[in-house]
């Protein structure tokens, strides 16, 4: 009996990671726990959905790399991969954006998910022509709703920069299906970076999100079955390729 298919989550141990791992597991998939650090977590969520973990460190070619050669060996197909992992923003104004917390966040939010990107297409993807990828975004960029959310420039920046990825990897291959989704504040220890008399205010005006409410936009997002309801707070966003004439 051939193995399900397989999903790679992309910080699969966090929050919403792990809340995407069992979502795809009830539509029978065999979620691959991505991880960087912390394998005890995702061993935990592997167990809890009936996945398998897998180390990967977005900043690392050579662990991008290995982890895209094991799912290239693996029997099962290799159905899409959920990009959810990010740092968390340092909160400041724009002109006190740091080096490091720039290169921090491109590495893990721009340069890390195109060469896994590019691995995942030449060795997985390619065999069937199909795949599935969906990156996680931010309500911070302000898209469709006004201005960018200030103070966490490196962060925003960075998702700008992912959005671009999934853009130009949807152009170059359009049989695959690329979307994102754009979360608002949700509950996850990444609200750890925030004043809690801030994030009182926040929740004064709105309610925020479960990583269950995300990880049913990102799910139905990568399956092509989502849907706004009214009180959706996820903004879902599909590419498509365009042709260029010269």
């Amino acid at each position: 009996m051939p193995e399900p298919d397989s999903f790679l989550v992309s910080g699969g141990s966090g929050g919403i990671g792990g809340a995407v791992c069992e979502r795809l597991a009830l539509r029978g998939f065999t979620p691959v726990v991505g991880y960087c650090r912390n394998r005890q977590a995702a061993e935990i969520v592997a167990t809890r959905t009936g996945g398998i973990v897998l180390e990967l460190d977005l900043t690392s070619n050579s662990s991008i790399d290995l982890a895209c050669a094991k799912l290239a060996a693996r029997e099962s197909n290799v159905a899409g991969l959920v990009l959810a992992v990010s740092p968390p923003p340092s909160i400041g104004p724009f002109g006190n954006i740091t080096a490091e917390d720039m290169m921090r966040q491109w590495q893990v939010n721009v340069m890390g998910p195109q060469l896994l990107l590019a691995g995942l297409v030449r060795h997985c993807f390619r065999k069937t022509k199909s795949g599935s990828v969906v990156g996680v975004l931010t309500r911070a960029m302000g898209t469709g709703i006004g201005t960018a959310a200030s103070n966490m420039g490196a962060y925003v920046i960075a998702k700008y920069g992912l959005a671009g990825v999934l853009a130009a990897l949807a152009a170059d291959y359009s049989w695959l299906r690329v979307s994102s989704v754009s979360p608002g504040y949700t509950e996850t220890p990444m609200l750890s970076v925030f004043d809690e008399r801030f994030l009182a205010s926040q929740r004064a005006r709105q309610p925020f999100q479960t990583p269950d409410d995300v990880a049913q936009q990102i799910v139905e997002a990568a399956l092509g079955t989502q849907h706004e309801g009214p009180s959706s707070f996820v903004k879902s966003t599909s590419f498509h390729s365009t042709k260029v004439w010269s």
